[in-house]
């Protein structure tokens, strides 16, 4: 099911309607459509394998930005795998997610070569890390050196994946392939099917329009929080102390439910913000990730993080 993220607003926010500045009145409310928007969002984007730089405006939310990129390029949406923020590379250090810079530019990675791949589980553990688009594309985000997939050398970190044992995943969330990889018995084979991000054929024109791409690539203070439902919120660059907090939670999410999910560590975070003890806090989660039956030792940890990001001061 999709994970819905719902951040509390905060008072630095302003909704984006298309990603469209909206004014607001001196009683709160929206100003009539009719208005003038106070700016217009502007991003650049390209195709990470190589292509000219497109423009792309008025998106809301990631299903529509992915809809505006494979207009702006002429092909389907659901030829675009993931993005990557600032590199053309399959940096996953720099996936998009729900947050988007006002100065980023957008590289596109779309499908390649699909391929058929068995594996042959001889531990518990699998020794990878699954991530997803947000919008039904499960992929391999990390692979643990001398595991087992670290074996299998035609596995790529950046391969979605598409089926398992010929069951067809697209659409699921990414915890939902980790569970269904953990639920596989030992000491027997598998099957995965995989589709690679399409690869540029040479390497030298790719990096001579790498150079100018980022003459466009700037340092914007502000940051666009993309949503599953509802309007897009332009927000502040959040302070040193509460990234490094978001980090300390992913790692935690690692360490207790085998993924990491920097959407989801910023959303349990802001979910513990306003919160005075771990009672109040672990009710906050249930309200808003309710589906992932977090355990209590797990709960107290994010709750501890968040505490040492309170008295550092935010």
């Amino acid at each position: 099911m999709p994970l819905r993220l719902r951040g509390k607003k905060k008072a630095k926010s302003k909704e984006i309607g298309g990603v469209e500045g909206e004014p607001t009145g001196a009683g709160g409310g929206s100003v009539s459509a009719s208005r003038t928007p106070a700016h217009k969002l502007v991003f650049h984007a390209q195709l990470a394998h190589g292509s000219a730089t497109g423009r792309v405006e008025g998106f809301s939310s990631i299903q529509e930005l992915y809809a505006k990129i494979a207009n702006a390029f002429e092909i389907s949406p659901s030829e675009i795998l993931y993005c990557t923020l600032n590199t053309h590379r399959v940096d996953m250090g720099r996936l998009l997610g729900e947050q988007l810079g006002l100065q980023d530019f957008i590289f596109a990675h779309v499908k390649g070569i699909k391929k058929e791949v068995n594996v042959y589980k001889s531990e518990d553990s699998l020794g990878l890390t699954i991530t997803d688009n947000g919008v039904g594309y499960a992929f391999i985000k990390g692979i643990k050196d001398g595991g087992i997939i670290d074996s299998v050398k035609t596995i790529c970190v950046g391969d979605h994946i598409e089926s398992i044992n010929g069951e067809n995943i697209v659409g699921w969330r990414h915890y939902d392939v980790a569970k269904k990889l953990k639920e596989l018995k030992k000491e027997e084979l598998f099957t995965m099917t995989l589709i690679e991000p399409k690869k540029a054929f040479e390497i030298e024109p790719r990096s001579k329009a790498e150079k100018s791409s980022e003459e466009i690539i700037g340092r914007g203070r502000g940051t666009l929080r993309l949503r599953s439902k509802g309007p897009a919120t332009l927000e502040e660059v959040p302070s040193e102390t509460k990234a490094k907090a978001i980090e300390k939670i992913d790692d935690v999410l690692e360490l207790y439910m085998g993924i990491r999910d920097i959407d989801l560590a910023t959303t349990m975070f802001e979910a513990g913000q306003d919160k005075v003890n771990p009672d109040e806090f672990a009710v906050a989660l249930d309200e808003t990730l309710g589906d992932f039956a977090f355990p209590d030792e797990f709960v107290f940890d994010v709750w501890g993080v968040i505490g040492d990001a309170k008295r550092r001061g935010l």
